[in-house]
């Protein structure tokens, strides 16, 4: 088992000595079997770069690297930079968020400061041939911090009021809140129309993809 990083250069040069590899390359140093498909391995990728790294966060509502203050996001693009899909950032609580403040909740903390991991997956690659990319760390400028801000307060407004069903993937700029796993059965408590309890899917926070794509053109200056 590898050994949590100490410090972020630590954490940066184990994540840029990875670069160049493909996925099958870094499993086989980790001894895992690659699937042939994702679709019933959601989040294999993630977890895969997380035991290469020495993440020790786990399953827990925290960073990924909590020692350092540093979430580890894995992002698949194409051969031009774009992503390919949005960025799970966390689930969300439905019920108890009285009082609950930008600052305190998981979204911020999450985001506070990212190891993004381009992973280059284009449709023509399998798993196992996508592409490791070259990592960075990212922290959200002001406007940035101020466009998630306000999305997430605009969102969690329209749950704590009960609204949580007519809350869609339009709505917020850069993050939006959806469903979060395929399983109808497995419903959660949330707050009806009338501060009643009803039962929901479990609802995720995701970044946009034209937000990501923004924070990759910034970082590598892509047109």
């Amino acid at each position: 088992m590898i050994k949590a990083p100490q410090h972020i250069d630590e954490l940066l040069s184990r994540a840029q000595d990875i670069a160049g590899l493909n996925l099958a390359q870094l499993a086989a140093q980790q001894k895992i079997n690659v699937p042939d498909s994702l679709v019933r391995h959601k989040g294999w990728i993630g977890n895969l770069l997380e035991i290469s790294l020495g993440a020790t966060a786990g399953s827990k509502p925290q960073q990924d690297f909590p020692e350092l203050g540093v979430e580890l996001k894995t992002i698949p693009i194409d051969r031009f930079g774009k992503p390919l899909e949005t960025t799970f950032v966390c689930v969300t609580p439905l019920i108890g968020i009285t009082g609950l403040t930008w600052h305190q909740s998981n979204v911020c903390n999450k985001l506070r400061q990212v190891l993004w991991v381009p992973i280059l997956a284009e449709k023509n690659l399998s798993v196992a041939e996508r592409i490791i990319g070259t990592p960075f760390l990212w922290q959200p400028s002001p406007q940035e911090q101020h466009l998630l801000q306000t999305d997430w307060e605009e969102i969690m407004e329209m749950v704590a009021l009960g609204q949580i069903e007519q809350i869609t993937a339009r709505i917020g700029q850069v993050i939006q809140l959806r469903p979060k796993g395929a399983n109808s059965k497995a419903l959660t408590d949330a707050i009806g129309e009338d501060g009643e309890l009803i039962k929901t899917l479990p609802r995720g926070f995701y970044l946009k993809i034209d937000f990501t794509h923004q924070i990759l053109k910034q970082q590598f200056g892509l047109a």
